[in-house]
């Protein structure tokens, strides 16, 4: 895996991050979902370093980055702080402009990214999501049924990171192997990555603490540009898997016309792991999106 890459750790203002690194050419950053790491891009990663200056980062609470305290409003876990490091991060590396590939979670940071710093994120895109606030104000019995955890993950401290501390790699599969591919898709050096990652002190609460924040601070931002009628300005591609919870009770394209200026996508015939279902399709959509990054 990442036979391309060199590993490092970066300070920001908030919180010591890591990334893989390695290509050369534009810079694009790769943003992993829940309850991953960075290690999902396993399967695109080197073929995107042959045409791309790759970064792929481990959120803060996640991976090998460090796992900051609860605060009692979840912005050390907001997507706004998150955000904040993915711009200290490439400024680190030198690159003030960048494009972005982001899966579940990451694909969250990624649009608050491309939502408070403009200037920065030349296009995105994004993998099985819509907009956070959108998913909320239309949750349904079939929706809330799928993603629990999302309900789950945002109760009062210590209910779920007790439960998920117990036992972090049953929490792992049962999120994972309980969607539409099961857990037979995941090379197993991956699978033992997101068990690892997990296992480590205080994972359990960033992991709750990014879900608080996603259903409270994070949803206040999105009010806030919806009041101000921001809207992204950069170029968007989105991803959804056919068979996925996201794309069977969502308008994906209409919900980010919402709040995008240019969007473009399509469904895949797989689940809500594209990368990793679908790696080719993934790496073929992305390299003709980015190719047009100067």
């Amino acid at each position: 895996m990442f036979k391309r890459y060199t590993q490092s750790q970066v300070r920001t203002s908030g919180a010591q991050i890591a990334v893989r690194h390695g290509g050369e050419g534009p810079a694009l950053v790769l943003l992993h979902g829940h309850p991953q790491t960075h290690v999902m891009w396993h399967l695109v990663a080197d073929a995107l370093a042959e045409h791309f200056s790759v970064f792929a980062i481990d959120l803060r609470g996640y991976g090998a980055s460090s796992r900051p305290p609860a605060d009692p409003e979840h912005v050390r876990h907001s997507k706004r702080a998150m955000a904040q490091d993915v711009v200290e991060v490439l400024r680190h590396f030198g690159h003030e402009r960048f494009a972005v590939l982001a899966h579940d979670r990451g694909a969250r940071v990624a649009h608050r990214l491309a939502a408070d710093h403009p200037g920065c994120v030349q296009r995105l895109m994004l993998l099985d999501i819509a907009p956070t606030l959108a998913m909320y104000e239309g949750t349904t019995q079939d929706f809330a049924q799928a993603y629990w955890h999302w309900f789950f993950l945002t109760q009062a401290a210590p209910l779920p990171e007790r439960l998920i501390e117990a036992d972090p790699g049953f929490y792992i599969r049962q999120v994972m192997g309980r969607r539409h591919a099961g857990l037979s898709i995941f090379a197993p050096q991956a699978l033992a990555a997101y068990e690892e990652a997990l296992q480590r002190p205080g994972s359990a609460t960033s992991l709750c603490e990014d879900y608080r924040a996603s259903a409270g601070i994070d949803l206040s931002h999105d009010r806030e540009d919806r009041a101000a009628g921001r809207r992204l300005p950069q170029p968007l591609r989105v991803l959804w898997g056919r068979h996925g919870t996201v794309g069977r009770c969502f308008d994906v394209l209409r919900l980010w016309r919402d709040v995008a200026e240019q969007v473009d996508g399509r469904a895949l015939d797989c689940g809500h792991y594209l990368a990793e279902e679908r790696p080719d399709e993934v790496l073929q959509d992305a390299l003709e999106f980015f190719k047009e990054t100067p």
